[in-house]
């Protein structure tokens, strides 16, 4: 697997060696040259000296040739625009790391389906580890073919549930409605901003992501 780094936070530098001891390929792009110096004495890979964010720097990463782009820099305006520009060159699949939750609504709109909110994630682990519960139980019953699809409500779906007709093998399992989780029933209806979560076919994922995704 080939993977393409903007930035160099802990998160970023924590990732990329656990890659390379896996065996993968890694590419850094970082503005500050004196940072690459020092690390590239601890880090067999390949580094750039530019703005992630420009489309200029990320075309030298080789979009096409690449599995994975990280925009985990310390910055969220900067993560989301890196990440918008990375998909428009190419870029198959973009991870996207936001510390202000109050993003999240924004990436989902925009299209950014695997975005990261470590501070909360932890919190979560940490929340569950101390009530006894394994934080790993979702992620080993998600498995196979099953996917899971988030979308941000809009006018034209503010709807009952049974009216969104779902393709076959999909359901709403849960819905977030101003950071409050809702068990949906068939006959409820949708508001403007609800956070809405879909189990599905993995078959379904490119026809959800046409509806509701913005591309």
């Amino acid at each position: 697997m080939r993977a393409v780094f903007i930035g160099t936070t802990t998160l970023s530098l924590m990732t990329v060696r656990i890659l390379l001891k896996r065996g993968h390929e890694v590419v850094i792009i970082e503005k500050d040259k004196e940072k690459i110096e020092a690390l590239s004495e601890d880090f067999d890979c390949g580094f750039l000296h530019g703005d992630g964010s420009k489309p200029v720097n990320l075309k030298e990463t080789e979009p096409n040739s690449s599995d994975v782009l990280f925009c985990l820099t310390g910055n969220d305006q900067t993560n989301i625009i890196s990440s918008l520009v990375g998909r428009s060159l190419g870029f198959t699949r973009i991870i996207t790391r936001i510390e202000d939750p109050e993003f999240e609504h924004i990436c989902i709109e925009l299209g950014l389906l695997d975005t990261i909110i470590p501070v909360r994630t932890i919190g979560s682990h940490l929340a569950d580890m101390i009530e006894g519960r394994d934080p790993l139980e979702l992620s080993t019953m998600i498995r196979s073919e099953a996917r899971v699809f988030s979308f941000v409500a809009k006018d034209e779906d503010v709807k009952t549930i049974s009216e969104l007709k779902l393709p076959t093998d999909s359901r709403v399992i849960c819905i977030y409605r101003d950071n409050e989780l809702l068990i949906p029933q068939d006959d409820t209806k949708l508001k403007i901003n609800d956070e809405v979560i879909i189990i599905t076919h993995l078959k379904n994922l490119a026809s959800l992501e046409n509806r509701w995704s913005q591309t």
